[in-house]
């Protein structure tokens, strides 16, 4: 079982920057990433990392803009959030799982945290 609390999200200007945080408590060896959901929308994949880092990977949407970083130190997981657009607006959730990337990015995670609001204003 593990256990996910985000953290760090909040009101920024457009072209501002943002860093989301997921605290992961019990088994933490996992597949660890973040995905979406705009009010209206369905979710959509983010970001997501491999368990020791090696590997990452992003959704079109935000690849060159975001940054998804990991300390096993801290079982913490990191969204580096620059250049904010107002279509970034979502709730984001912190989602882990025992599989690999594709288990994320495929929105067939097992675990997910409540949730933090990023609010982009124009």
């Amino acid at each position: 079982q593990v256990q996910l609390i985000e953290s760090g999200g909040g009101l920024v200007q457009a072209g501002g920057s943002l860093r989301l945080s997921c605290a992961a408590a019990g088994r933490t060896v996992y597949t660890m990433g973040w995905i979406r959901r705009a009010p209206g929308n369905r979710r959509e994949y983010v970001a997501a990392v491999t368990w020791d880092g090696g590997a990452t990977d992003y959704a079109n949407s935000v690849r060159g803009r975001f940054t998804i970083s990991r300390d096993n130190a801290k079982n913490t997981v990191y969204l580096q959030m620059n250049n904010l657009k107002p279509e970034d607006t979502a709730v984001y959730y912190c989602a882990a799982d025992p599989r690999d990337i594709e288990a994320i990015s495929r929105l067939n995670y097992r675990f997910v945290g409540q949730g933090t609001q990023v609010t982009v204003s124009s």
